[in-house]
């Protein structure tokens, strides 16, 4: 929030803007099983843990003028919104092949009789929560579990959310340590950290797929209405649209307007982590991810990413995600990036 200072010397006026940091506010509700994030006592996103949605995930996340950046479903129906991939639930990390099962997909859309393929991530504690001016730090814990039941990692995440006057971002820092012989992440183009965005934030397409209607009811729509749907991606090379799935960069932006207001979603990869840069799993119907172990499908085969812990190894990943209000230039996310390849 900008102020202007006016102070009077002798005969002279001086007029000084400053900016006062924004007030970031964390409300713990463990009986919800949630974590509120709030900037200026308005909610920017929530830290939730429900059991129907098989991991922890950041849901929603709001712009600075109150609109839905994130999908509504299946957590809740908006009008217009895409009905496809009931795991895409929020901002996530996870992976589509553990040691044979698949993190990624799981939901409560399963069947029965296939849950022995999929693994579960299930939070088991808030360590920290700090809040202050400009900036709050979230600290939880985790374990990665088989359907037997059986742990094969214990997952420690620091989410750090930071509020700027023109963006919001979130820094999110998990290590993976294994409690069993061997953990193997087989090359599976299914991850890694990703946000599933709202309609107006997709890029415009024809075909044919199912919305939520005004009545909340999952609707089959053959002639796709994209009169508000105006998103785009650009990669840090300058590749844009579709183009970018498969191509690897240090920073992926996906901008675009929700009821007028102009917005812009930029993921960050980090250098220290395994992969570096990221190959994008980025999809114009609204998945945007960045997929910094799966290679093979991405490279058409030309490489190919096996990474694998012993019993006690710790793995870590570093993500960025800045939510800006407004549009954002090349120069000001090369920056956002060198500064984050510093931390």
């Amino acid at each position: 929030m900008k102020k202007l200072l006016i102070l009077l010397t002798g005969s002279m006026l001086f007029f000084y803007q400053c900016t006062s940091q924004p007030t970031v506010e964390l409300l713990v509700n463990e009986q919800e099983k949630k974590v509120d994030v709030l900037i200026d006592g308005q909610l920017f996103t929530s830290y939730i843990y429900p059991v129907n949605i098989k991991k922890p995930v950041l849901w929603p996340v709001m712009s600075e003028e109150g609109n839905m950046l994130t999908r509504s479903f299946p957590l809740a129906m908006k009008e217009g919104d895409r009905t496809d991939h009931p795991h895409h639930v929020g901002v996530w990390l996870n992976y589509g092949d553990v040691n044979g099962l698949d993190f990624w997909n799981n939901s409560e859309a399963i069947p029965e009789e296939d849950r022995h393929r999929y693994g579960t991530i299930y939070h088991q504690s808030i360590e920290k929560a700090e809040h202050g001016k400009g900036s709050a730090v979230l600290e939880t814990t985790a374990v990665w579990k088989g359907p037997d039941g059986k742990p094969l990692l214990n997952e420690r995440s620091r989410f750090a959310f930071i509020a700027k006057e023109q963006y919001r971002i979130i820094d999110r820092t998990t290590s993976l340590k294994a409690v069993i012989n061997e953990v193997k992440f087989t090359d599976n183009k299914e991850g890694m950290f990703a946000i599933r965005v709202a309609r107006e934030l997709e890029l415009p397409s024809d075909q044919p797929t199912k919305l939520v209607d005004s009545h909340g009811i999952i609707t089959e729509v053959k002639n796709m209405d994209n009169t508000l749907v105006k998103g785009n991606y650009l990669s840090a090379e300058g590749i844009e649209g579709e183009e970018v799935w498969g191509t690897r960069s240090r920073w992926m932006k996906l901008s675009g307007e929700i009821n007028e207001e102009k917005v812009a979603l930029v993921i960050i990869d980090h250098p220290s982590n395994a992969g570096y840069p990221t190959y994008w799993h980025a999809r114009g119907y609204g998945l945007f991810a960045a997929n910094t172990l799966g290679q093979k499908v991405f490279s058409n085969g030309k490489n190919e990413l096996n990474f694998t812990l012993e019993e006690g190894e710790t793995v870590t990943f570093k993500y960025r995600l800045v939510v800006a209000h407004g549009p954002v230039s090349d120069e000001e996310i090369d920056r956002l990036a060198d500064d984050y390849a510093g931390k």
